[in-house]
């Protein structure tokens, strides 16, 4: 048990997918693991742990911002032993190709600021992605055939954006989205000799305008097709799973690929668990401070 996370010894799978809502990782961990356990409710972010494909997986929710997955993801590597952190979230698009609903995965990362940001002094650190992990998620997304793009992505340290003078230079230097975590999470990776990536959707674009409305931003990720919402998270998620080295048979036809398996593909989604998962984690749960 830490500071900010509940969770006893061995509670935490080796693998860690990281969406930034608590809500979001548990509708992930209800869609997504069989079995699944509610691990961490301190200061209210979620995490659960089940298997996906005979894997041992944990879903917990990191927050938003870099200080706030910084706090997750350094306990989680520190304290409990994760060994490949996948962040799983949303970006803006900052490329005119670079559509809604499209998936990024970040190479490489440009920040203005981060909290490790004090400890490189006059250095300025790339933080990049894990390629093994990369290039199994790129390979998984050509599979499926959902439109992917791989390059560098810029973390910024602010929502509310007053510098367009900075996003100008991002978008000449081919810059493809934003968001707010994932240099930390490399540059923590890297640090501790563990695995990461980001796998994003795009929610929104800055040159359009263009923005899904907040219900699907929560439950929405992956191409953009007529599928409902949640299979659109399914496929992001497999991605990051797959990603991570869980090997899955591939196949969606409905995307013109050659395999994800056709129940998944087509059919219904994954049944919800008979035993729903618990709410709380009784005497597990720390107190705040």
């Amino acid at each position: 048990m830490t500071f900010h996370i509940g969770a006893k010894p061995g509670d935490i799978a080796e693998t860690v997918l990281l969406p930034g809502d608590p809500y979001r990782a548990r509708w992930a961990a209800q869609t997504y693991l069989k079995d699944a356990v509610l691990v961490n409710e301190v200061r209210g972010m979620l995490g659960y742990t089940g298997t996906w494909n005979g894997h041992r997986v944990t879903i917990h929710g990191s927050g938003m911002g870099m200080p706030s997955l910084s706090i997750y993801a350094t306990e989680l590597m520190k304290d409990y032993g994760a060994q490949t952190l996948i962040r799983i979230g949303s970006a803006g698009a900052m490329q005119p190709q670079v559509k809604v609903r499209d998936i990024v995965l970040a190479q490489a990362v440009t920040t203005c600021g981060s909290p490790s940001r004090s400890i490189f002094r006059e250095l300025s650190y790339a933080p990049v992605a894990d390629f093994g992990l990369l290039s199994r998620a790129h390979a998984a997304a050509q599979s499926i055939g959902v439109p992917v793009h791989v390059g560098g992505i810029y973390s910024s340290d602010t929502f509310y954006d007053e510098r367009p003078d900075l996003n100008e230079q991002m978008q000449r230097h081919g810059v493809l989205c934003v968001e707010m975590e994932a240099a930390e999470l490399y540059t923590l990776a890297a640090r501790y000799g563990r695995r990461a990536l980001a796998v994003l959707t795009i929610s929104d674009h800055l040159l359009t305008h263009e923005a899904l409305p907040a219900d699907q931003r929560e439950r929405s990720f992956g191409a953009e097709t007529p599928m409902p919402p949640r299979r659109r998270f399914l496929i992001l998620g497999t991605i990051a799973l797959i990603g991570a080295g869980f090997a899955y048979p591939l196949v969606y036809p409905a995307y013109g690929g050659t395999s994800l398996d056709a129940e998944t593909a087509n059919g219904p989604l994954p049944a919800q668990r008979k035993a729903p998962i618990p709410l709380t984690c009784g005497e597990r749960t720390s107190s705040l401070r």
